[in-house]
């Protein structure tokens, strides 16, 4: 079956007549209806693909665990390893991408596991462009407002949250004073589980989103990373398993939070919340996702429809987030789509897959 990302693509998704299902599809419902599902990409690998970079329909980027990282220039027909090398040892959970030459990868970690690759051509050479070497940080996500401006975040140094930030494309990164930045609740982090505890909407103005705290936060800037206002969501904290895990703004004010717990024998109740202020006040989705996810994004030209991913399941939201129905079944840890209608979506074992 065919899915579109429009709107009117969407609901007839949802009115298509009933069809034979990909593996690892929800079934079809039993009024003889289809939901829009993913369509599995070979990867060629098992590694687990927790940081992806969506540029159109025929090309994306992954990267993943074991230093992969893999790009496709056709669709997901074939794709082509081109990991850094000699960095076998490095934990990619993040990467950005201008174009099908140009991206730039973070590895996480402490002290100098996490660092910042850049490459020019395609992942052909790569260039380290940022190794941390305080013992006491761990980066975490980085985002781009443009092709030259951007940020990377670590989790809290002397009790606030560490910003880097690029004005050239990512060839080189400074370290942003902290004085701009609220201090950090006990305990508070953020998780590097799919790419987006740090995202971008607009020239300026950048989200952070946390766990681990007491309270599950966001943290937004409209300056580019220099100052930062902290506001509470619903979504449960209090444990270094439980927050905010992904965030998506589709434009400087309306913005959706997904996270939960991620152990896979705890309850993830209140998973999803919503903001119509540019993150400053949060409610809790009315019908949320059943369990935690890690991935979120909204889809193009529809001001409305979104979906969220994680082990357990995909979601879909047509009314901005307030209520949440899962479309299938299968494990992913991020997604991304782009403005010519394509969607992306990747996870353990390998698995990439397209919304067709």
């Amino acid at each position: 079956m065919s899915v579109g990302v429009c709107a009117a693509a969407v609901a007839a998704a949802l009115t298509a007549p009933a069809e034979a299902a990909p593996a690892g599809a929800a079934p079809a419902p039993t009024t003889g209806k289809q939901t829009p599902h993913w369509q599995l990409k070979d990867s060629g690998t098992d590694v687990r693909f927790r940081g992806l970079a969506a540029v159109s329909r025929r090309v994306a980027w992954v990267a993943g665990s074991k230093g992969t990282v893999l790009r496709t220039t056709d669709g997901g027909a074939h794709w082509r390893n081109v990991s850094p090398p000699g960095a076998a040892e490095l934990e990619f959970r993040d990467i950005e991408a201008f174009d099908a030459r140009r991206a730039v990868v973070l590895a996480i970690g402490e002290g100098e596991a996490s660092r910042v690759l850049r490459t020019d051509d395609g992942g052909a050479t790569w260039t380290e462009s940022f190794r941390n070497t305080d013992a006491k940080a761990f980066y975490d996500c980085l985002t781009f407002f443009d092709r030259r401006h951007g940020l990377a975040m670590s989790d809290p140094v002397d009790g606030t949250f560490r910003i880097l930030s690029t004005s050239d494309g990512g060839r080189s990164w400074k370290v942003l004073p902290g004085a701009g930045m609220p201090a950090a609740q006990d305990g508070e982090a953020g998780f590097a589980a799919g790419g987006q505890c740090l995202v971008t909407s607009g020239p300026r103005d950048a989200w952070l989103a946390t766990g681990g705290g007491a309270h599950a936060r966001v943290l937004h800037s409209a300056d580019r990373g220099l100052t930062w206002t902290a506001a509470d969501t619903p979504i449960p904290a209090g444990d270094p398993a439980r927050g905010v895990f992904a965030l998506a703004f589709r434009d400087r004010t309306h913005g959706i939070a997904v996270g939960g717990d991620y152990r896979a024998d705890q309850a993830s109740p209140r998973a999803a919340a919503v903001s119509g202020d540019a993150g400053r006040t949060w409610t809790t989705a009315a019908q949320p996702p059943p369990a935690y996810r890690s991935g979120v994004t909204w889809l193009p030209h529809t001001g409305s429809a979104a979906l969220a991913v994680g082990p357990t399941g995909t979601d879909l939201t047509t009314d901005g987030g307030r209520t949440w129905t899962t479309v299938d079944t299968g494990s992913y840890d991020t997604v991304d789509c782009t403005p010519d209608r394509g969607c992306w979506a990747s996870g353990e074992k390998g698995r990439v897959a397209r919304l067709e």
